[in-house]
């Protein structure tokens, strides 16, 4: 692991604040706006469709996303993130009250076939957005305070690192909502190795998710076909396979140069999710190849340099959060573009900073302040610019 990651000396006090990684603020910036123009374009027909309002996705995205998203951004990249770490007991808390209130009677959404949404105050609201952030936090406390030894220790380490893991997995796929899983496990294994876990440890936990997914595979028909519909998606073009045939047709129809921005077909009722998950194939048919590479070349680079921050930093607890939030950032990206090029089954993913949702919007959004906090105590290599 210390070929990749220098492993710092624990840090109890405060490190010293300096100035933000302007350099990832600004990538973070780009993203979202690009985000916002290629949501006008994928939600206008759809807004106009069912709302009469081909702007009503753009206006809740900017008032229940970014809005709140760029208040808690600002707030938490001046804020001394190690005062959370005292309070790593109650982000474990709140984590698991966000997974149980979705079976809650009354709170729950009266739309879709999962337990994935609630409605509060007349708002709707995703809470496993919020539990991606509230358990970072919770995972990158809880390694630091058994510390190295402890994490060495399958007693202290790998036994309650399986345990917790595997009932915050049964939550969630009890909603159910398998891309959610995917997500969170990465996020904390990925703070699990980088705190500096025995590969053995991580062979485990690797065998022990490879069991558990082919189970949850199995157990639900629903699932194997979605899997088999992934494998061989030209059975059933106007059945299971419909979507991910229309997310080639989308990315096909785009080229090298696209058909141009606002004039994509699909998102005409043809392509599901196009305000969600389905965003990016959107993009692709409207900017082609070559742009929609510019733009995955441009979150690469955001997500590099967030990478850049955790490992730069000299406090263990900066080093695992910005480690785990980063981590959601990527694992999350790759599920979402890799579903839409057939790489892997469909997951129901939104793209970050790009998909329609004002929870993963206002999330993702703090979470990165948090981000650009623990860069402030980053201490850049001589002689470089990074």
């Amino acid at each position: 692991m210390s070929l990749f990651w220098r492993r710092p000396r624990a840090a109890r006090s405060a490190p010293v604040r300096g100035r933000p990684d302007y350099v990832f603020i600004g990538l973070l910036a780009a993203l979202v706006a690009v985000g916002f123009v290629a949501l006008t374009s994928a939600s206008g027909p759809l807004g106009a469709s069912k709302f009469h309002d081909g702007f009503h996705y753009l206006k809740r995205q900017f008032l229940f996303g970014l809005l709140p998203g760029t208040a808690l951004f600002l707030f938490l990249s001046r804020f001394e993130y190690r005062r959370l770490l005292r309070f790593w007991r109650l982000f474990l808390v709140a984590s698991l009250v966000l997974l149980v209130v979705v079976f809650v009677p009354g709170l729950r959404a009266p739309w879709g076939t999962s337990r994935s949404w609630i409605t509060l105050f007349g708002m709707s609201l995703q809470p496993i957005e919020i539990v991606k952030l509230t358990l970072a936090v919770a995972v990158a406390g809880w390694l630091e305070s058994i510390g190295e030894r402890g994490i060495r220790d399958w007693r202290q380490g790998l036994a309650p690192f399986l345990l917790g893991l595997g009932f915050v997995a049964g939550l969630v796929m009890a909603q159910p909502d398998t891309g959610g899983v995917m997500v969170l496990a990465s996020l904390v294994v990925a703070q699990y190795l980088v705190a500096g876990a025995p590969w053995p440890h991580l062979a485990a936990i690797g065998a022990v998710g490879a069991a558990g997914l082919y189970a949850v595979v199995k157990a639900a028909p629903y699932r194997m076909a979605r899997f088999m519909t992934f494998l061989h998606p030209e059975l059933d073009p106007l059945g299971k396979g419909y979507h991910i045939n229309q997310a080639y047709l989308a990315i096909g129809s785009g080229g090298v140069f696209g058909l141009g921005l606002g004039q994509g077909l699909q998102k005409k009722l043809y392509l599901p999710e196009v305000v969600g998950d389905s965003v990016v194939a959107v993009m692709a048919e409207e900017l082609g190849f070559v742009l929609i590479i510019l733009f995955l070349a441009l979150f690469v680079a955001f997500v590099w340099r967030g990478f850049a921050v955790a490992r730069r930093t000299a406090d263990v607890f900066g080093r695992l959060l910005a480690t785990g939030l980063m981590a959601w950032m990527s694992i999350q990206a790759f599920l979402n573009v890799g579903s839409m090029v057939g790489l892997m089954p469909m997951t129901g993913l939104p793209f970050p900073f790009v998909s329609y949702g004002g929870t993963a919007l206002f999330a993702s959004l703090a979470a990165m302040g948090l981000v650009v906090a623990i860069s402030r105590t980053s201490r850049a290599p001589r002689n470089s610019r990074l």
